[in-house]
């Protein structure tokens, strides 16, 4: 099930980047990585409309936004930045099935970790309740 938020400004759920950014194989719940060529206010304005409490947007060191979790490489990633930040926000949502959690960032990086891009990443980690 796509996000419905992200649904109009969809660009692709990329199972390359859920493999890069999350972990291979989750106790509950799965992950669910899509980019969409919409800024990051943008998504997140989106968000809050379908349900989703939201922080404030963070401005965060490469590593510390995507985490250690998933199987990318970590010095590819800081070079890919060169010393800018990650613009994040997460946020949180609980439905009558299910209990979302979603991670937004802008720019993200390409599954080759070769080029930044300039839409938004959202991460969703989906457990059923």
């Amino acid at each position: 099930m796509i996000i419905k938020f992200l649904l109009p400004a969809l660009l692709s759920c990329d199972p390359a980047l859920a493999h890069l950014f999350t972990p291979l194989h989750p106790q509950l719940g799965r992950y669910e990585v899509c980019v969409a060529a919409a800024s990051l206010a943008d998504a997140s304005e989106r968000a809050r409309g379908d349900g989703f409490r939201l922080s404030g947007i963070e401005e965060l060191e490469p590593l510390d936004a995507f985490g250690t979790s998933g199987t990318y490489d970590r010095s590819a990633l800081v070079r890919l930045y060169g010393g800018r930040r990650v613009k994040v926000v997460r946020g949180w949502r609980q439905t009558e099935g299910t209990f979302d959690s979603v991670t937004l960032v802008s720019p993200y990086p390409d599954a080759e970790l070769r080029r930044l891009e300039p839409g938004t990443m959202s991460i969703v980690f989906r457990v059923p309740n």
